[in-house]
C-alpha cells in the first residue's frame, strides 16, 4: 500500500480545555505545543491545531448522501477495522450523540467501509471510516 504524508489542518473551537478532554481524553490524541489560543493535537499520525476562534465557527451544512445528512465540512481519520469499532462502542459508552450512527456502507461491494459521523465540543463535524481492505481506500 502506498505510504501517505501526514496532513495539517487548522480549525476553530471556542473553548481550549473542553476541546483538550475531547480530543485528549475521548479520542485519545497525544497533545503537541499549545497556548491559551490554540493546541496542537496527534490526530491518528496528522497534525490538527484548534485555535480559539469562536466567531468563526458555522453551523453545519449538509448533503444528502446514500440517504444520509452528512456534514459538508468536516474531517477525520481512516482506522483499523478493530480500531474503528472500539471507538465506535467508546463513543456510545460515553453517550456521544451521533449525526451517522457507527454502520457499513457499499456492504459487499467495492470500498465497503464503515462509517460514523459525531460533533466535536465546538460543533466541528468528524468522520471516522475504517476498510476491510485498505487497498479499496481510493477504489472506484
Amino acid at each position: 500500500m502506498t505510504q501517505y504524508n501526514p496532513f495539517h489542518l487548522a480549525f476553530p473551537i471556542r473553548d481550549i480545555e473542553e476541546t483538550r478532554k475531547f480530543y485528549q481524553e475521548l479520542l485519545g490524541c497525544e497533545i503537541g505545543r499549545s497556548t491559551d489560543k490554540w493546541i496542537d493535537f496527534n490526530f491518528f499520525g496528522h497534525q490538527l491545531s484548534a485555535h480559539v476562534k469562536p466567531e468563526e465557527l458555522q453551523q453545519a451544512k449538509s448533503n444528502e448522501v446514500d440517504g444520509k445528512n452528512v456534514p459538508v465540512r468536516h474531517f477525520g481519520a481512516i482506522l483499523e477495522w478493530d480500531a474503528w469499532h472500539e471507538l465506535a462502542d467508546k463513543l456510545k459508552a460515553h453517550g456521544i450523540d451521533f449525526i451517522i450512527e457507527p454502520y457499513i456502507r457499499f456492504k459487499g461491494e467495492v470500498g465497503e467501509q464503515a462509517t460514523m459521523f459525531f460533533l466535536d465540543p465546538s460543533g466541528n463535524a468528524l468522520e471516522f471510516k475504517a476498510f476491510q481492505d485498505r487497498e479499496q481506500i481510493f477504489a472506484k
